[in-house]
């Protein structure tokens, strides 16, 4: 939180007195501005007699100033080792001077030139590849430095709960386009992106805390937010340069030198930081009752959430949540399917089809939609009976009581009972019409064949003849209930007259 002591700003020639205050025998010859974080601090820098340069900064607000105590102590964790294995310099503190909360500092002057991130890029692939292994050295720096300068420690779940905490801040203020909420929420819910060695990270890394030299980072300043956390942190301000073939190089030279410690999704989180640091600044200029940097902030965010509704934004989950409908799409209803075009499976008759439209038109109304509809219709299949083998005269008859099979008719299967009763035969003739039903049934197309082929060919087909008793020939013979046609016999004398097989359909 913002104290309530009012900012303080102050002009460089107050900044070149305070800083001889600060440094014993510091006479200054000149004084010029230097580019910081405006609304955090003042910077200059000051040419003494000798020619050696100072830099002065001086906090506008105890917040800031509790940032650079905490810088003083990151700077003394730096041992006289790890200075010397770095690839390029870092400040010291020369002397401080405190008025009232405030506390403003001075460091001995390090080499190089600040660049305007337009400019640094302009420096070409051999900076972005020395910025990568700049980054490298800083994540590879040992955690015991930060552990003795009691500096602050995440894991990787505390960064992710700490965002999700601040997303929820952000939340409540109402102006954060829903979009982005939904996009942010969903990249924290991505366990597999937030699965990374937490490290050593610089913590508020941009182009104004590098001084270069011919296209190579000399020193690197602005340790305010020295911590152990997300590596992904000091590359969110790479996320932003439009020229991606600078950052592509960058990180690059950074998987080079890092080997197998290198995080593969540090370029999303580092998207999730670069967005998400709108919503940081909109909750801090609202707790700081900044209306100019909140309606700043506002537009901001707007134009961000406007560029990934048309554009899709960078990745920054492993899983992409599920592209939101178009806005174009938002106001259109589905296209209903014209009843011409419309498929159903075959089997089903027009009149069904109409009752199953009348059945839908009764029930609940559903909406109509551009799928194709297809409407099942019951299928009725008279099962085949196996083809049973002709049954010798000689054998023993059929019981009369065997269940029958089914027998097709015109209007589709009519079952015939098999729960009949053994009754006698009232004579050979009814035996045989009862016989000839049950061949009819089993296999009715090929009898009508075999009667018809019978009465043409010159040898009789033999057909199964009845089971009845020799009684019951004889009887037969005495009764006229014979066949009419002259009874054949072949050359053993045996009968062979084919027995007239009545229809199941006609009685």
């Amino acid at each position: 939180m913002r104290s309530t002591v009012e900012d303080v700003k102050r002009s460089p020639m107050e900044l070149a007195a305070i800083a001889t205050a600060a440094v014993p025998g510091l006479a200054p010859t000149g004084v010029a501005s230097l580019p910081d974080d405006g609304n955090d601090f003042d910077s200059v820098l000051i040419v003494d007699a000798a020619k050696n340069r100072w830099r002065v900064r001086s906090p506008r607000h105890e917040e800031a100033s509790v940032r650079l105590e905490t810088e003083l102590a990151a700077l003394r964790a730096f041992s006289a080792g790890i200075r010397a294995s770095l690839p390029f310099q870092l400040p010291s503190v020369a002397g401080t001077v405190r008025q009232g909360p405030l506390r403003t500092f001075v460091y001995n002057h390090v080499p190089g030139k600040q660049y305007s991130l337009e400019d640094l890029v302009a420096q070409g692939s051999r900076c972005a590849r020395d910025l990568g292994s700049v980054m490298a050295a800083i994540h590879s720096m040992p955690s015991s430095a930060i552990d003795r300068a009691d500096l602050p420690s995440y894991s990787a779940e505390q960064v992710r709960q700490r965002r999700l905490n601040e997303l929820d801040a952000a939340a409540t203020t109402g102006m954060i386009p829903s979009r982005l909420l939904r996009r942010w929420e969903h990249a924290l819910e991505d366990v597999a992106l937030w699965r990374f060695n937490a490290t050593v990270i610089h913590g508020d890394l941009h182009e104004d805390q590098l001084l270069v030299q011919d296209a190579k980072v000399v020193a690197v300043t602005g340790w305010t937010d020295l911590q152990v956390g997300d590596p992904a942190d000091d590359f969110a301000w790479l996320a932003a340069v439009h020229e991606q073939s600078f950052a592509e190089a960058a990180f690059e030279s950074y998987v080079a030198v890092r080997g197998d410690r290198a995080d593969p999704h540090i370029m999303r989180r580092a998207a999730l930081a670069a967005e998400f640091a709108l919503a940081q600044w909109l909750v801090k200029a609202i707790a700081g009752g900044d209306a100019e940097r909140i309606a700043e902030a506002k537009v901001m965010l707007e134009e961000l959430d406007s560029d990934i509704a048309e554009y899709g934004g960078q990745p920054i989950s492993v899983v992409e949540p599920p592209r939101a409908a178009r806005p174009e799409d938002a106001g259109k209803q589905p296209v209903p399917v014209p009843a011409a075009e419309r498929v159903t499976v075959s089997g089903i008759s027009p009149d069904e089809n109409d009752e199953t439209e009348a059945r839908d038109a009764s029930g609940p109304a559903e909406p109509e939609t551009s799928a194709l509809k297809i409407v099942p219709s019951p299928v009725s299949v008279a099962p085949i009976p196996p083809a049973a083998p002709p049954v010798p005269a000689s054998s023993p008859a059929k019981p009369v009581d065997a269940p029958m099979a089914t027998a097709p008719s015109a209007t589709g299967t009519t079952p015939v009972s098999t729960d009949r009763q053994a009754t006698p035969v009232a004579s050979p003739a009814e035996a045989v019409a009862e016989v000839g039903k049950a061949e009819a049934a089993e296999k009715e197309p090929q009898a009508e064949n075999d009667s018809r082929a019978g009465k043409d060919s010159d040898a009789p087909e033999e057909t199964p003849a009845p089971s009845v008793s020799d009684a019951d020939k004889k009887d037969t013979a005495t009764t006229g209930g014979k066949s009419p046609e002259t009874p054949a016999k072949d050359a053993a004398g045996t009968d062979t007259t084919a027995i007239p097989i009545q229809s199941a359909d006609t009685k």
